[in-house]
């Protein structure tokens, strides 16, 4: 069963703040020299900003080859929530491991904020968390305001809430298997440096996890390796809608009937095979072959299925999720105009929707 983590009750209460660059590039590290309070007035504020993105995430948990105590992250974690006390060198800390681990080229540098949370509601125990949040890039925005008995507009650069990068909230619960971490990174470019090298981190391998690790990997895979003659969008998306439909239908997953019943031939399987295979190294563990379906998991990965119909007389015809289901009755006919020696796409439908 799956942990239910709320924030209704949660508070931040300070932060450490600092600039990591690249070292690789000479880029500095500079970070916080006391400890930013929050006022009360802007602590609702700045706590919904922290911790919005870390709604409906799976959890993971800090691991280590041999001892937890062994494991950085976890230990700084562990100093900061039972001593309640040293945010500011303990996020220094932080700060400075995340620079240590930022040599790739593809790293960009950033703003960081640690964030001390008080009263996040897990299991019906309010307990401490500690989040961090990286921006990669500013944004310009707009300020009018009164000066002099009129009205100025000026102009600044700063990070924009709703494109915070990457993020991790570490959460004082269950220590001795390792704390439970909500993380994100929307940049897509090395995911594997920030949940890896930099958190070390392994996901919590429950229904929830093991549901939209296969489902989502399914989607990917069958828009790509189509097991039909047809490599058209609208081939895609029914394929992928098949993989879905198999979720829907059933309460447990079990690879070998998914291999039999959605990808059916042997060329497809080892090449899902494969797939699966590339899957694993990434998330640096196995995924087991049965488990139950969290039908709410299928409900994300199926809204991913769709495909864009990209034409050359500048006209694209977008296929939505629903699409797919469409398979007995199709609404897409293709054919070639001999008069005007061009080919066309005779879309069925029964009335237009304004939007």
């Amino acid at each position: 069963m799956s942990i239910k983590i709320r924030f209704n009750t949660a508070v931040a209460t300070g932060l450490v703040l600092a600039k990591v660059g690249n070292p690789q590039r000479d880029e500095p590290l500079q970070t916080s020299k006391e400890v930013f309070p929050i006022e009360e007035g802007d602590q609702i504020t700045l706590t919904g900003i922290f911790l919005k993105p870390f709604k409906n995430l799976i959890p993971h948990r800090f691991t280590h080859h041999s001892s937890l105590d062994q494991h950085e992250m976890n230990t700084i974690a562990k100093a900061i929530f039972t001593a309640g006390e040293g945010l500011l060198e303990k996020g220094c800390d932080i700060a400075k491991r995340l620079y240590s681990k930022s040599y790739h080229p593809n790293i960009k540098e950033g703003d960081l904020c640690i964030s001390l949370i008080k009263d996040i509601e897990i299991e019906g125990s309010k307990v401490q968390g500690l989040c961090i949040l990286k921006s990669e890039s500013v944004q310009p925005f707009l300020s009018i305001s009164t000066r002099d008995g009129d009205l100025k507009l000026t102009t600044e650069h700063g990070i924009n809430p709703e494109k915070i990068d990457k993020g991790c909230l570490i959460v004082d619960f269950s220590p001795e298997q390792g704390y439970y971490v909500l993380t994100f990174d929307r940049t897509g470019t090395d995911s594997r440096f920030w949940v890896r090298d930099f958190l070390g981190l392994q996901a919590v391998t429950d229904a929830a996890f093991l549901t939209k690790s296969y489902a989502d990997m399914a989607v990917a895979f069958l828009k790509q390796e189509v097991p039909q003659e047809s490599d058209a969008p609208e081939a895609k998306t029914t394929a992928a809608h098949d993989a879905i439909s198999f979720f829907e239908t059933r309460e447990t997953f079990d690879l070998k009937e998914f291999e039999e019943e959605v990808l059916k031939t042997p060329d497809v399987v080892a090449k899902f095979a494969e797939h699966r295979a590339k899957v694993e190294e990434e998330q640096g563990q196995p995924l087991e072959k049965s488990f139950a379906i969290a039908k709410k998991q299928v409900s994300k990965a199926k809204k991913k299925i769709g495909g864009v119909l990209k034409l050359d007389a500048g006209i694209e015809v977008h296929l939505k999720p629903a699409f797919g289901a469409k398979e007995n009755n199709p609404l897409l006919e293709r054919g070639f105009d001999e008069d005007k020696g061009m080919k066309f796409i005779k879309v069925y439908f029964h009335k237009e929707e304004e939007g």
